[in-house]
């Protein structure tokens, strides 16, 4: 089948699942749509690690090891930056440093975040088309046992410990959808919405909090399938799991199918889970879900593929 597909996404998972379907199909039948809720200034620079993380997967640039970054990174600037006292909590490396810097410049000469993203994707040779979920500033922020916390702080300098409360997104009511965005949400010839496999809380809802991507989804004839970022009882990267745990909610696939319910038409829970009991109006699929090669993302995007197909009626 032959059509255009949305995929939205944030993080490292979330990535490797766009780095697979933009092996799968044309360049020009695929949009990603990212969050952008983790962007931060930080050392007077505008730091977009989610945008970063797609965008290093796209262009095989990704870190194996640590999973975020760029590989066959140098720190020089992170040693100098110490030996000066300065703030080095958050890493950034050479490489990934030069990107921070060429967005941080552009954005002040007046370019949107859209514009600096397709410049950086141009530069990288990266050809499925990369969009930030807003170019308005959203703030995703987290109330923890300790109070309210900017997403970076409570992530990366506090390294998740604090356990989580509640989440907000800081500016989503007055942010404006990405105009590309919402455009391909709405094409004619749609042939799915693909809800990577990345935290719910902190990378898929601060886009579902954008004015217009929900409803443009709810309105949409294509089948929504979401894939799991849980699999047995675990997340494989980053805090997923132990948010769910705090909030109460039981950790597995099934519960995130259920936080996405209003939304989606299928679910791909991984193939060591049980299948979950029914939900009203989603079909379950199973799949091997963890992407430890390139391979893997391209088999996991094709099964995404064909289960969205078959919910066409």
């Amino acid at each position: 089948m032959t059509g255009h597909v949305v995929a939205l996404c944030g993080g490292v998972g979330g990535a490797k699942l766009a780095h697979g379907l933009a092996s799968a199909l044309p360049p020009e039948e695929l949009s990603i749509i990212v969050n952008t809720g983790d962007d931060f200034q930080h050392l007077g620079l505008s730091i977009a690690p989610d945008l970063d993380s797609v965008m290093y997967a796209l262009a095989g640039l990704s870190d194996p090891v640590r999973g975020w970054g760029r590989r066959k990174e140098t720190w020089t600037f992170m040693e100098a930056l110490r030996g000066l006292g300065g703030e080095s909590w958050f890493q950034l490396g050479d490489g990934d440093l030069a990107v921070h810097v060429e967005r941080s410049w552009r954005l002040a000469r007046g370019a949107t975040l859209s514009e600096v993203t397709a410049h950086l994707c141009r530069a990288l040779a990266i050809t499925a088309r990369v969009l930030p979920m807003s170019d308005d500033p959203v703030g995703t922020r987290v109330l923890t046992a300790e109070g309210w916390l900017d997403f970076q702080e409570y992530f990366v300098h506090q390294q998740c410990r604090p356990a989580v409360r509640d989440f907000m997104f800081a500016g989503a009511e007055l942010a404006r959808a990405q105009p590309d965005a919402l455009a391909a949400l709405e094409r004619r010839d749609l042939r799915a919405i693909i809800i990577c496999p990345s935290n719910p809380f902190v990378s898929v809802e601060p886009i579902l909090a954008v004015p217009g991507i929900r409803s443009a989804m709810r309105r949409s004839h294509a089948p929504v399938v979401a894939v799991t970022p849980i699999i047995g009882g675990k997340a494989i990267k980053g805090p997923a799991a132990k948010m769910m745990a705090e909030l109460g909610l039981d950790v597995s696939g099934a519960a995130v199918a259920q936080r996405y319910a209003d939304l989606i038409d299928g679910f791909v829970i991984d193939r060591a889970d049980p299948v979950p009991a029914p939900l009203p109006g989603i079909t379950f699929f199973s799949a091997a879900t963890l992407m430890s090669t390139v391979e893997d993302r391209r088999e996991l995007a094709r099964t995404v593929l064909r289960a969205a197909d078959t919910l066409v009626a």
